[in-house]
């Protein structure tokens, strides 16, 4: 998931700089990636240099042929290697399946895009400022309700502490809502997780079934993906082969966070998926597989992010973001949460990217603590723009 404000979750940053071996993929099948061509390879080793744990490049051509390269270790203890297409955690990257679900929904005519969120949750969304006939459904896809964050509340808390706790929808939600809003609803994009924990339950209501299972009925079923899924409660391990995912603790230390519990993250960044499914799930999106022509269009009508200094030309439409390259416009989901940072996206040409990384910047920076806390310095800021610029290398090299 993405964090409001990112960095106001930094604890203690790794100080030791790590050495890594790398290696590649071997099996040569549509389901399993072809071994990589020496430049997503070198891409992998360079990032792990960076200190990362484990890396994983996965890049899917337009006719659906994906080659992957991995570096680094999927166990700092044992040193084993990543698996080629493993299963990772995918933060964020969770809304985009979130928002076709509830776009296949208006297709259906069960949920409209500009009615308001008290229409679907009655009494539920309320608070300081907060006014829910005045919020609609489309305002929450694209992050403009002016709902506060919830995880500001909850991460900020001590990630090891708090991985063995359920936390329901509405409990996350509550804990949003005891914040007064951070401005009126429309009044202009800023990325709150708390819009799909509303979204995720609006969906609940109207299908009177669990997310997990719409997920898997209206997109992993058709798209037959194996290792794409919404955790049931109370799940907290990878059902997969999969690399191990770093965090860092109070103590300064980057410690195993694979097995937690995700309930928190929910419909806003609960997911699992491997790179190579993520690739397939994103052409299919952008491809008309899962949304209607009108829909579709919906969702890539973005808005400015506003943030012209870290991401000129970005746009977030419903559930998906648009990036400029050098090449032209790609769309796709960044994921961030504890463990793993996810990247990536589908150039025009149709070709996809996912980067995958087995901890968060934060987590690996080794600047003073201090200097984190009074704002992002440049070198951190330096160590989350090295996977944007991997992404788009990884696009547009051959």
């Amino acid at each position: 998931m993405k964090y409001t404000p990112k960095f106001a979750v930094i604890t203690t940053a790794l100080a030791a700089s790590l050495a890594f071996t790398a290696c590649t993929s071997a099996a040569a099948t549509k389901d399993s990636p072809e071994e990589a061509p020496k430049v997503l390879t070198g891409i992998a080793e360079r990032l792990v240099e960076e200190g990362y744990p484990g890396a994983i490049i996965t890049r899917t051509s337009p006719d659906g042929t994906a080659e992957t390269a991995t570096a680094g270790t999927a166990d700092l203890a044992t040193d084993a290697p990543v698996p080629a297409d493993g299963e990772v955690r995918i933060g964020s990257a969770s809304k985009t399946f979130t928002a076709v679900v509830a776009l296949q929904l208006v297709e259906e005519g069960l949920l409209e895009l500009d009615r308001s969120v008290e229409t679907y949750l009655p009494g539920i969304i309320k608070g300081k400022g907060i006014d829910p006939k005045a919020i609609t459904v489309r305002q929450l896809l694209q992050h403009t309700s002016g709902l506060p964050e919830y995880t500001t509340e909850l991460i900020v808390n001590e990630a090891f502490a708090d991985r063995d706790i359920y936390r329901s929808p509405r409990d996350v939600l509550d804990l949003a809502l005891g914040q007064p809003a951070i401005f009126p609803a429309g009044e202009r994009h800023q990325y709150t997780n708390t819009n799909y924990i509303a979204l995720g339950l609006i969906i609940e209501r109207i299908t009177q079934r669990p997310l997990a299972e719409q997920i898997h009925d209206r997109i992993v079923t058709p798209l037959d993906l194996k290792h794409t899924y919404l955790p049931e409660p109370g799940e907290t391990g990878l059902r997969g082969e999969h690399p191990l995912g770093y965090h860092i603790d109070t103590d300064g230390e980057l410690r195993d966070l694979t097995e937690a519990d995700p309930s928190w993250a929910g419909a806003a960044g609960a997911m699992v998926s491997t790179p190579a499914e993520l690739n397939t799930f994103m052409k299919a999106v952008l491809e008309g597989e899962l949304l209607e022509p009108a829909e579709l269009d919906q969702m890539l009508t973005g808005i400015s992010t506003g943030d012209e200094e870290h991401f000129p030309g970005a746009t977030y439409g419903l559930g998906i973001e648009s990036r400029e390259l050098s090449g032209g416009t790609a769309w796709g989901h960044d994921g961030d949460i504890p463990g793993y940072q996810t990247r990536n996206a589908v150039a025009e040409d149709g070709t996809a990217v996912t980067l995958t990384l087995t901890a968060l910047p934060f987590a690996i920076y080794d600047g003073p603590q201090d200097e984190i806390f009074e704002g992002p310095t440049e070198e951190l800021i330096a160590l989350y723009n090295l996977s944007t610029d991997a992404l788009e290398e990884a696009l547009s090299t051959p």
